[in-house]
């Protein structure tokens, strides 16, 4: 069982005991704290059980869960999970149409998405291939300031690849 353990699973005979202000009330037998606990209308909880001796905690139950779940939502809720964007080229591209990749290529970098770069080579253009290069070339320098690649031009059959992700 991770995390906090309660009243009942704490197993060591003497524990470090913390007050619900935080106090430290020394070092005490299990039940002698599970006793002042119940007294204050609380729970004796062991929040870190690999300390020696163990640390145990004055705290309500079901507060506590409630803030932990509510701690958890949070962070899952802030939490930006980064995809992978696909731009599609061919070698030989005009630079009107480039331009507008790059626009693509920029806004998903701001975004903090990765970009995978596709170059598709059709025909006789495969026998190009520095034009594909230059190509991407291009690209890592048109982003530089923004994106760090990923990972380098490769070829696969008939296209050649390129990752670049947010700096």
């Amino acid at each position: 069982m991770n995390g906090p353990r309660f009243n009942e699973f704490i197993q060591s005979p003497k524990v470090r005991v913390i007050d619900q202000d935080g106090e430290n009330l020394g070092v005490m037998y299990t039940r002698e704290a599970m006793e002042q606990a119940r007294e204050v209308g609380l729970d004796l909880v062991e929040v870190s059980p690999n300390a020696d001796p163990p640390v145990a905690k004055f705290l309500d139950v079901g507060k506590f869960k409630y803030e932990a779940q509510k701690k958890a939502n949070q962070a899952r809720k802030t939490q930006k999970t980064q995809e992978i964007k696909e731009i599609k080229m061919r070698p030989n591209i005009d630079d009107h149409d480039y331009d507008t990749k790059m626009k693509a290529i920029h806004k998903f970098i701001g975004e903090g998405d990765k970009v995978k770069i596709t170059l598709r080579f059709r025909g006789r253009e495969l026998s190009h291939g520095q034009l594909g290069m230059n190509l991407l070339k291009r690209v890592q320098e048109d982003t530089a300031e923004i994106a760090k690649i990923e990972s380098y031009p490769r070829m696969e059959g008939r296209q050649m690849l390129m990752v670049i992700s947010p700096k």
